[in-house]
């Protein structure tokens, strides 16, 4: 979540993409297209082009709603890269139609109907606010932006890859999610296809580190039956949330990232109804106003030692003890959905002896195990001594080369 630019140098040599924002020479285009938009005047949750059309609601999963060309960029500086933004319809977590966004990037030279190599990439947003959107911050938008989806899209798209990248969380923001994000990976994939006239067969890889783990694993895990007709060759999750009930007892009170249990309370309240306002204490009320709309980088780290116990009134306990958010929690737990079709990558920092500071090794552990017995090829790592942070440079090396396997059609390992 929090990558220093060393190590984003670091990880883009180790596994050789050539491309970084200040590499980047020559303009390229994946078709002709018209002159592409200028960097985002409005954020996502201003811009008319994410309202969905009337009776969006009667097309199916997937369905291409409407389409526009961009220029990619960082910090408001374009990228010579030009990209499709599609809005298409998809399924929330309670089963009813809602919308999204995906941005696709193709390699030079592939055209509509081509064969291709598809990657459904999640970037770590963890977003309360719309600016923190990939869709969004692939065009230059947010000023705090470091350039890590910007340069492993780039990368993926220079060794030959189209690239997905869903607002996975929806228009409503709702982070680790689980149902919704996975639809929202699923049904982006379906939108490209159409869109870029692929093959029905086409090749897909999911690769999600962190927050993006989320739509990874649950989307490997609800696609055989929510979506059985793509392609889904191999799917790579790291620094993988699995039980966020776990992740929050992990977390607090720690120094670090204990910024993540006020955002998820406000998460989980707006999905759920929790009524957490009638349960809030005065230091609560005030801490989930202030991170209500901003992104992971400005809430993680910013209340040392907070606990769940400080943001509620004297005697209603902890989180878990607000009538309703254990189920709520729960009802979000990797591995309960359903059972990928595809073989899995997993891979987890320990630093403590428990886990990442934020992610448990032994829930990732448990759940490749679970995995394997019910017959799913599935690898696991676990990176010992690495922190959340920088596991994900071990972590993105072992995850391309395990997708890169896969779509050659190699065996994966592990069990």
């Amino acid at each position: 979540m929090r990558l220093t630019l060393r190590f984003l140098v670091t990880l883009t040599s180790v596994i050789g993409m050539g491309v970084s924002l200040c590499l980047v020479a020559q303009p390229v285009t994946a078709a002709p297209l018209p002159n592409p938009v200028a960097a985002p005047s409005q954020l996502p949750s201003q811009d008319p082009f994410y309202v969905p059309p009337r009776g969006y609601e009667n097309r199916v999963p997937g369905a291409v709603l409407r389409t526009r060309q961009v220029q990619l960029g960082w910090r408001a500086t374009n990228v010579p890269i030009s990209a499709t933004q599609i809005l298409y319809r998809s399924t929330n977590n309670f089963g009813n139609p809602t919308s999204t966004v995906t941005t696709v990037i193709s390699p030079p030279g592939v055209g509509p109907g081509a064969p291709r190599r598809l990657v459904s990439y999640h970037s770590f947003y963890d977003a309360l606010g719309s600016q923190c959107d990939p869709s969004y911050t692939l065009r230059g938008g947010n000023m705090s932006e470091r350039p890590i989806d910007i340069s492993l899209v780039t990368g993926l798209m220079a060794a030959g890859y189209t690239v997905s990248v869903p607002d996975y969380e929806g228009r409503g923001l709702r982070w680790t999610i689980a149902r919704e994000s996975g639809y929202a990976a699923l049904d982006g994939l379906r939108a490209s296809l159409r869109q870029l006239r692929a093959p029905a067969r086409t090749p897909i890889g999911l690769f999600g580190y962190s927050g993006g783990s989320v739509p990874t694993g649950f989307g490997a895990e609800l696609a055989p039956k929510y979506a059985p007709e793509l392609n889904i060759v191999g799917a790579a999750a790291g620094g993988v949330v699995v039980d966020p009930i776990h992740n929050l007892g992990y977390v607090n009170g720690k120094k670090d990232w204990t910024g993540v249990i006020p955002a998820l309370m406000a998460v989980y309240d707006e999905t759920y109804g929790l009524n957490l306002a009638d349960y809030l204490s005065p230091k609560g009320t005030r801490i989930l106003r202030q991170v209500a709309g901003q992104c992971i980088e400005q809430f993680a780290d910013a209340y040392p030692g907070l606990t769940d116990r400080q943001l509620l009134k004297p005697g209603v306990g902890g989180i878990l003890d607000v009538p309703g958010a254990r189920r709520a929690l729960s009802a979000n737990i990797m591995g309960t959905l359903g059972t990928p079709r595809a073989p899995m990558m997993l891979g987890v920092g320990n630093s403590d002896g428990v886990g990442d500071g934020v992610m448990i090794a032994g829930d990732v552990a448990r759940l490749a195990g679970s995995f394997c017995r019910r017959g799913v090829p599935t690898t696991f790592t676990e990176y010992r001594g690495q922190s959340h942070t920088a596991a994900f440079i071990p972590w993105s090396v072992e995850a391309l080369a395990f997708l890169d396997n896969r779509f050659a059609g190699r065996p994966t390992g592990g069990c």
